[in-house]
């Protein structure tokens, strides 16, 4: 998968980071907490020399909890779930969503993280990455979060193709809540390779998503309509509807370009893609206006 798509068919620009970069900033993290603990535990030895062995084992264990736990803890929160480790590595803790982690998403992660990382030797952790999809271990998949890649080359990102112009605004009163993040995934992923499929099966596949869309809709394409320009109609007006909440939620378009514009939304990064503007219509008996669309959007309007 190349990139995470949330439920308003939104394409996250992001990919689930894989066990060998983790592991590797999970090392450092280790090496740099360790490092301190060591530290911090022999200047605690020198000043609680004269202390009894009771408060000296008390010492002992406090220490334990805040350098080893406790900071990681602290440290994941106050950052947004980049880690000393983690931006080495160009990586970021997420939520399922996308948005950033809060505080109890990462105490859920570090009190999981004694037992799969620290008493275990972090095998349970490599094996949880192994078996899960999305390369979750154990904390992960308790707190509700992912760890995700920042650093992406933006080639890898796929924009959706707008719709053709004379479908914009057509969905505007369409009920979108009943369709699944699989559905949404799905039609995205055929808009994006549309143009490298076969003609006939392009045309069954599209049919084929129409129809799911229309059965969570309850609301047929208008007359005329190819399924491929429903498809991306209907995800043009998702992914407005998307950024409209996130601006009206307080958050302003990060930038404007022929390339898309992108809205920040807490930490969460969401592409739009850019709304082709409509061809100029013809001059008076110049007979050009409408095969002029064609060239556009590879749709023909309807009759």
């Amino acid at each position: 998968m190349s990139g995470w798509v949330t439920g308003d068919a939104v394409v996250l620009g992001l990919q689930p980071a894989r066990l060998p970069s983790r592991a590797l900033a999970v090392l450092i993290d280790l090496a740099v907490v360790w490092t301190a603990y060591l530290l911090i535990t022999l200047g605690l030895a020198v000043a609680t020399a004269s202390l009894d062995e009771a408060a000296g084992m008390a010492v002992s264990i406090a220490s334990f909890l805040l350098i080893l736990v406790g900071a990681p803890i602290a440290v994941e929160t106050l950052s947004h779930g980049r880690s000393l480790g983690k931006m080495a590595c160009g990586l970021r803790v997420v939520r399922d969503d996308g948005g950033p982690v809060r505080f109890r998403h990462a105490l859920v992660r570090g009190a999981m993280g004694v037992v799969e990382i620290l008493m275990t030797f972090g095998v349970v952790a490599c094996v949880a990455s192994l078996v899960s999809e999305r390369g979750r271990r154990l904390g992960d998949v308790f707190a509700g979060t992912l760890v995700v890649r920042e650093r992406m080359p933006a080639a890898r990102v796929q924009f959706v193709p707008p719709p053709p112009p004379w479908l914009v605004g057509r969905f505007s009163g369409l009920d979108l809540s009943a369709v699944p993040e699989a559905l949404w995934l799905e039609i995205r992923q055929y808009l994006t390779r549309a143009r490298e499929l076969d003609p006939a099966v392009g045309r069954r596949l599209a049919e084929r998503l129409a129809d799911a869309l229309v059965t969570r809709t309850g609301t047929p394409p208008p007359p005329g309509v190819p399924a491929e320009a429903y498809l991306a109609g209907v995800v043009a007006e998702r992914q407005a509807r998307d950024a409209r909440r996130t601006v009206a939620s307080g958050a302003g378009p990060a930038g404007a370009g022929g390339k898309g514009t992108g809205v920040s939304g807490g930490g969460s990064s969401v592409v739009v893609p850019p709304v082709a503007a409509a061809p100029r219509p013809a001059a008076p008996g110049g007979g050009g206006g409408e095969e002029s669309t064609v060239r556009a959007t590879g749709f023909a309007p309807p009759a």
